[in-house]
């Protein structure tokens, strides 16, 4: 059947706290953000600035821990703007099959104004009996995960 490519984490409504140029790419993270949704440094993920509607693809580095810090750098500084609101999206290549056999769990993490988790979801795939496809579920987890 071949592999796709699922949504494994979101960073959801984060809000640009620095614009970087000088930086050679990718996108600074607060560690904790990476934790909670389960985003490695240097993974590539895609960007949506809701504020302009520029979508771009990077890599993270992760900042300093608990300062809330979402900060483009490089060419992806001229695309935000401090305060700009950003969704965060990270893949991961998955077994087809093994989706409709067992399933598929993705993190979702909606931001707060300061950067802190408000809500923490588990979108969820869930194999149906006949094997062939699967059903969706949005869980809301009312507090926060362990890192």
């Amino acid at each position: 059947m071949g592999t796709i490519r699922l949504m494994h984490a979101k960073l959801h409504r984060v809000r640009v706290t620095e614009a970087n140029v000088n930086y050679v790419g990718s996108i600074t993270v607060d560690p904790i953000l990476l934790d909670m949704v389960g985003i490695l440094p240097l993974e590539e993920v895609d960007i949506i600035n809701l504020n302009n509607g520029h979508r771009f693809s990077t890599y993270v580095i992760p900042g300093e821990t608990g300062k809330g810090e979402i900060c483009p750098n490089g060419g992806a500084a001229l695309l935000c703007q401090p305060g700009d609101l950003l969704i965060i999206y990270a893949y991961e290549e998955c077994d087809r099959a093994y989706v409709l056999e067992h399933g598929h769990q993705a993190k979702v993490l909606v931001a707060d104004e300061l950067n802190q988790t408000q809500e923490f979801l588990l979108q969820t795939l869930v194999p149906c009996e006949d094997g062939k496809k699967v059903t969706f579920h949005n869980i809301s987890i009312p507090e926060k995960p362990k890192a």
